[in-house]
């Protein structure tokens, strides 16, 4: 369930002009704009850059990132965008960081649907002018390349039907590669890269059911292993999204100092899918709301956006 709060009725026409307006003049109207595009969804938005753009033959992204700045700047800009396109810049930003953010790879590869991800690829490739396989492949090395660059790779079946005899199957061929602690096993990636998200979470339960406890609790190592840093969220991912992204924003809150990056990109990808959910997820989990969380950890037009994008404002 999403968490934006979107009138039924809007006119994309009065919306350009209010944006106009807040841009225009000695200061920016942060509220204006907040109160605009904190309550559209992604087709309004998209249609509201394309009135601002016939209108005033000038880019509404361009307009907004030179009007903006810090925190704020970097989550107007995440949430203006289309969803696949989105992705797209939070793929490349992730793989050409210093020390690549494999989880954020691992995320838009893992919780996405089939068609989302190739739209990803399409954005990626009208932005990049490479592939996402290809920057993957050219940013990492030995069995994280190969467990990456397959899943970036992968169009899943997408339906409820499951197979039993396979994911019994499957469950002893994990089972064995764990005991042997043979985690970059090419039957690993093979099953976790290519198997429908309905048939794996089918292996997983059964892998709880005959062995007493989680996969990913099995998958225990040196706290340094790239591959294994990778492999865990490759499971949590697919077996549980709504549990790993409570888990991504509790780490973004709870650290020295907040991890805005994780905040900003969960609160935002996730405000029109299932936000709801990790919601009640993170208050079960922390005993204390999300949003009342987040508004004692950031401030300003920043914190104003992110409470609006949680459906409570500020």
């Amino acid at each position: 369930m999403a968490t934006i709060d979107v009138p039924e009725q809007v006119s994309v026409l009065a919306d350009a002009e209010a944006l106009r307006k807040a841009c225009k003049g000695w200061g920016t109207d942060e509220k204006a704009i907040i109160s605009v595009l904190g309550h559209r969804n992604a087709v309004q938005r998209k249609q509201i850059r394309l009135a601002y753009e016939d209108l005033y033959q000038e880019d509404l992204i361009k307009r907004l990132e030179s009007e903006l700045s810090g925190d704020f700047e970097k989550a107007v800009y995440r949430w203006i965008l289309d969803p696949a396109d989105r992705d797209a810049v939070l793929a490349n930003v992730a793989i050409k960081k210093l020390s690549p953010d494999h989880h954020v790879i691992v995320e838009i590869s893992c919780t996405r649907s089939p068609e989302e991800l190739l739209a990803v690829r399409r954005a990626y490739q009208a932005r990049y002018k490479h592939s996402l396989e290809e920057d993957v492949a050219a940013h990492t090395k030995g069995d994280t390349r190969k467990l990456l660059v397959a899943l970036v790779s992968a169009f899943r079946y997408d339906g409820e039907e499951i197979n039993t005899r396979v994911a019994n199957s499957e469950v002893k061929i994990l089972h064995e590669a764990v005991k042997d602690k043979e985690f970059n096993h090419e039957e690993i990636i093979r099953i976790l890269s290519t198997r429908s998200k309905m048939q794996l979470m089918a292996t997983f339960n059964r892998y709880r059911d005959d062995h007493g406890t989680t996969i990913t609790k099995n998958l225990e190592g040196d706290s340094g292993d790239e591959f294994l840093k990778t492999l865990r969220p490759t499971i949590r991912c697919l077996n549980d999204p709504k549990k790993y992204f409570e888990k991504v924003l509790r780490n973004s809150i709870r650290r020295v100092g907040t991890d805005e990056d994780a905040l900003t990109r969960v609160i935002v990808t996730r405000a029109e899918k299932d936000l709801k959910d990790v919601k009640e997820l993170y208050y079960k989990r922390n005993s204390v709301p999300l949003d009342q969380a987040v508004a004692k950890d950031t401030t300003g037009d920043y914190k104003a956006l992110l409470l609006t994008l949680l459906g409570k404002e500020d």
